[in-house]
C-alpha cells in the first residue's frame, strides 16, 4: 500500500508540474476585433513573374547599414528538387536588389537535384554569415552548410556544420554568448562565437529516436513517446536564464496551441514538452525582447481560420509569462498568381529584427512573393 500510494503522489507531483508549466506561458487572444493596428510600412521584396514561383522561410538581418533579407526559393512546389537559396540588399527599406543567389543545389547521386533550404543569418566582428539546410527528394541526407560574406552580397565557398538539420531560424544567442539554433525538435548549440564550428546537437528526444532533423523527421520520435508531432521552435531567455523553447503542433488532432520545452542549463539538455495556454493558427512565428527588456512575439495566434495564417501579430509581456498586449501588424490579403503544392497563407513564416528604432518583419505571402513590414518601436511605450 505504501509503494502504490509513493507511487500515485508521484504521479500527481508530475501532473502539478505539467499543469504549473502549462500555465506558465499564454496569451489571451480571441479575435482581431478590438485589438489596436499598428503604424506600418510595408515593401514587396521579391513577386515572381512566370518562374522561380515558390518564395517562403524568410529571414532579415542589419549588416554594416544595409537589410539583408534571404529565402528558399523554388520553381513551383513547395520543398522541391531545384530549390535554391536566394537574398536580397537594401539601404533604404524602400528599394531592393534583385535576387542573388547564396547557394544552388547539387544532384544526388540518382541524378536528381537536391532541396536546399534557407536557415537564417547571423553576424558576429564584421562578417555575415548565411545558413541553409539541404537534403535529398525523399528527405534524407540531412545537412546543414553555411556561407560567409564581408560585404553581404558576396559569399565564400560551402562550410560545413557537420550537424542533420534544417533549421527552423539562424542562430541566436543568450546571456553567457552561447549560439543555440532553433530546429524542429533539436536545438544544436555552439560556444563558438562565429558560429561556424563546434555544433553539438541536443534535443528534448533522446539521440536513439532519431538520425536527422527536417521537416519530416520529427512524426516518428513524437508517435514514439506519445507527444503530437512538434516542430519549429523559436526561443527567448529570461532573466533567471530558463530558455523557453516554444514549439509548433501540427499533424491530425492537437492543434491550436504552442507547446514548450525549457532548459536550465544554458541549452544542453532539454525538458519533456508540455501544451501551454498560447493560441497557435499552425504556423511558424518568432519570440524576442524589446530594447525595453519586455518580451515579444511575432505570429498568428488565431485559431478560427485554421492555415489563414492571418492577421499577422504582435504581442508583448512583461514577463515573459503572460504575452497579454497584442496588436494587429497587418492583416491585408495577397492574391495567389499561380498555385503549387501547399501555396497558401497569408503571412507565413515570420522572422524579425530590431534596428535603429523599428521593428523590421519579414514574411511569405501566400509562399510566393517577399514582404518586408517595419513599424516604430516608439508606438509601444507606456502600452
Amino acid at each position: 500500500m505504501t509503494i502504490r500510494y509513493l507511487v500515485f503522489g508521484f504521479a500527481i507531483t508530475l501532473c502539478n508540474l505539467a499543469n504549473a508549466q502549462q500555465a506558465a506561458i499564454r496569451n489571451n487572444y480571441k479575435d482581431e476585433k478590438g485589438l489596436p493596428h499598428l503604424k506600418i510600412e510595408r515593401e514587396m521584396i521579391y513577386t515572381p513573374g512566370n518562374s522561380w514561383l515558390y518564395n517562403h522561410h524568410a529571414a532579415i538581418i542589419e549588416f554594416k547599414g544595409k537589410l539583408i533579407a534571404t529565402w528558399s526559393n523554388g520553381l513551383v512546389d513547395e520543398d522541391s528538387p531545384g530549390q535554391r537559396v536566394v537574398f536580397s540588399v537594401s539601404s533604404d527599406f524602400e528599394h531592393w536588389s534583385a535576387p542573388g543567389i547564396i547557394a544552388e543545389p547539387e544532384k544526388a547521386a540518382n541524378g536528381m537535384q537536391k532541396v536546399l533550404t534557407a536557415a537564417g543569418l547571423y553576424k558576429y566582428n564584421g562578417k555575415l554569415v548565411a545558413y541553409y539546410g539541404e537534403y535529398e527528394k525523399d528527405r534524407t541526407h540531412t545537412h546543414l552548410w553555411a556561407k560567409t560574406s564581408t560585404d553581404g552580397e558576396h559569399w565564400s565557398s560551402p562550410i560545413d556544420m557537420h550537424i542533420p538539420l534544417i533549421p527552423n531560424h539562424g542562430p541566436e544567442a543568450i546571456k553567457n554568448g552561447r549560439l543555440i539554433i532553433s530546429g524542429n525538435f533539436s536545438f544544436p548549440y555552439t560556444d563558438d562565437p562565429t558560429g561556424i564550428s563546434g555544433w553539438k546537437m541536443t534535443s528534448f528526444y533522446l539521440d536513439s529516436l532519431y538520425k536527422q532533423d527536417n521537416s519530416a523527421a520529427f512524426y516518428k520520435p513524437a508517435e514514439k513517446l506519445g507527444l503530437p508531432p512538434l516542430c519549429e521552435g523559436s526561443f527567448f531567455q529570461t532573466d533567471d536564464n530558463i530558455i523557453h523553447m516554444l514549439l509548433r503542433v501540427t499533424g491530425k488532432g492537437w492543434k491550436g496551441k504552442l507547446w514548450l520545452t525549457e532548459s536550465k542549463d544554458n541549452g544542453t539538455s532539454w525538458s519533456r514538452p508540455v501544451e501551454t495556454a498560447f493560441t497557435d493558427n499552425d504556423s511558424k512565428f518568432h519570440f524576442g525582447r524589446l530594447p525595453d527588456k519586455r518580451y515579444y512575439y511575432v505570429g498568428i495566434p488565431d485559431t478560427l481560420h485554421h492555415y489563414d495564417r492571418n492577421p499577422l501579430v504582435l504581442a508583448i509581456s512583461a514577463d515573459g509569462r503572460s504575452f497579454n498586449k497584442q496588436y494587429i501588424i497587418a492583416d491585408e490579403l495577397y492574391q495567389l498568381k499561380t498555385k503549387g503544392l501547399y501555396k497558401g497563407g497569408q503571412y507565413g513564416y515570420p522572422h524579425t529584427v530590431i534596428w535603429n528604432g523599428y521593428m523590421y518583419v519579414i514574411i511569405s505571402r501566400q509562399k510566393e512573393a517577399i514582404e518586408v513590414i517595419r513599424f516604430k518601436l516608439d508606438q509601444l511605450k507606456g502600452l
